[in-house]
């Protein structure tokens, strides 16, 4: 059975598991704090396709696959693939994956996918609907820029709130509690919060943390409202790409509802990037910045038990070139997703 809490939020009795998991990135990102912990870093930004897209689908799939084979599976034995990824009607996920054949679900939840992705599959895998299921995303600075921005050959000049779009991808494979596979993960998902749409006006597209904080904020309170939990019942509570900037202004949006989160949050780009030695101004940012991390960082520290219950709540700037150039704001959205030892 699942258990509905509070307005947003649902809790497992049966908690998934996650079996296999796995993080490619780009140089950049290998030449971070967590270089050494990435499965793979690919030197060719272009993965030895020719356009950015195409390097993107690329590394999507070579990313699942290695997930699969870290979890001793098959397409076959995947019921269900959860996917997405920034750039519109989510090619870099279609193309990508096509080729493995299994049942997808595009999705587009921005940077907050990973939350997005890992929510229904576990949703799924609790259900009965899938003994196996895969989340998957991805995204590329180069593609990203194309999509959102200018060509790099445009060559503009960054402001310092700007964040630094990883080239990325983590992936998922989830197990039901009742299935063999399980057996050997002692990481679950327990529950989850479902975000909404929050919109504080923000304009600047080059400043993703100003729009994406507010979502984190709601998100996160409505998690501690709807399980009746306080910041200490936790770890760390981990955002997806806030950035140093954003982080600040989640923090102040906290402590309005009168919630300190100085000692228990971290943010993935903040830990993706050295802002002391790289040029990545407030951080790193995209869809695979939270799911790298939380596949090459954040999960082994739950396998060996270092920590024991982590709240990881991707964010994302809800950003469109077409709202921006007719003058809209730029809403958020974040999902939370509660992963334990167990």
């Amino acid at each position: 059975m699942t258990q509905t809490k509070g307005r947003a939020s649902l809790e497992y009795s049966n908690p998934p598991r996650i079996i296999g998991a796995a993080s490619i990135v780009g140089s950049k990102e290998g030449d971070g704090p967590l270089g050494h912990l990435f499965d793979h870093i690919e030197q060719d930004s272009k993965f030895g396709k020719n356009t950015w897209e195409e390097a993107e689908s690329e590394l999507q799939l070579q990313t699942a696959k290695k997930a699969m084979e870290k979890a001793g599976m098959n397409e076959e034995q995947i019921r269900y693939l959860f996917a997405g990824d920034l750039l519109a009607q989510g090619i870099a996920t279609s193309y990508g994956l096509m080729e493995l054949q299994i049942p997808l679900f595009g999705l587009y939840g921005a940077c907050s996918t990973c939350g997005e992705s890992l929510s229904l599959a576990s949703m799924t895998v609790n259900a009965g609907y899938a003994e196996y299921a895969m989340a998957v995303t991805s995204s590329h600075f180069a593609s990203a820029e194309k999509e959102f921005r200018f060509p790099l050959e445009y060559a503009g000049q960054r402001p310092l709130s700007t964040t630094w779009t990883v080239t990325g991808s983590g992936a998922f494979v989830l197990a039901s509690k009742e299935s063999a596979a399980a057996r050997e993960s002692s990481v679950c998902i327990t529950g989850i919060t479902t975000g909404k749409v929050v919109d504080y006006g923000v304009k600047d597209s080059m400043h993703m943390g100003a729009a994406m904080a507010p979502a984190a904020a709601d998100a996160i309170y409505q998690h501690l409202m709807d399980y009746g939990r306080t910041p200490e019942d936790y770890d760390q509570i981990i955002t997806g790409d806030l950035g140093s900037i954003g982080q600040t202004i989640l923090k102040d949006l906290m402590l309005e509802r009168g919630i300190d989160l100085d000692n228990v949050h971290d943010d993935c780009g903040i830990l993706i990037f050295d802002s002391d030695t790289q040029d990545t101004h407030a951080g790193g940012s995209g869809c695979g910045c939270a799911a790298a991390t939380l596949a090459a960082y954040i999960l082994p520290k739950l396998e060996r038990g270092e920590w024991k219950r982590v709240l990881l709540v991707p964010t994302g700037a809800l950003l469109s070139k077409v709202s921006f150039n007719e003058g809209q704001s730029i809403p958020g959205i974040a999902h939370g997703v509660v992963l334990e030892h167990c």
